[in-house]
């Protein structure tokens, strides 16, 4: 099972992680100022991960592929790694989607 790690930045700020069972991140947060901020952004993706249509496919200038969640609203919640493929892209997602709903939350 997945799990979301919270860590503070050097700069005082919240983010989390989501990990994959073998414990690779595929799914990273922006900084918040909060620690409750920083939940709640995880409560966002455990209800918004199970929809295949929050999820954005994307590629940098550098060609590599990744994707970002988005909530209801429309704002960025999470963002991946960056992925040689658009199949390895695409497995994060499916990833996501079977890790977040259920992973449970640790502070590190």
């Amino acid at each position: 099972m997945g799990k979301f790690e919270i860590s503070v930045r050097k700069n005082g700020e919240y983010q989390f992680n989501l990990k994959a069972t073998n414990g690779q991140v595929i799914l990273s947060s922006e900084g918040y100022t909060t620690k409750s901020a920083c939940l709640n952004g995880v409560e966002s993706v455990k209800k918004n991960a199970a929809d295949e249509k929050r999820f954005e496919k994307l590629t940098a200038k550098n060609g590599k592929t990744y994707f970002v969640l988005k909530a209801t609203n429309g704002q960025v919640i999470g963002q991946s790694q960056m992925y040689a493929s658009e199949d390895s892209r695409d497995n994060g997602i499916a990833s996501v989607m079977k890790n977040a709903p259920e992973a449970e939350v640790v502070e590190i």
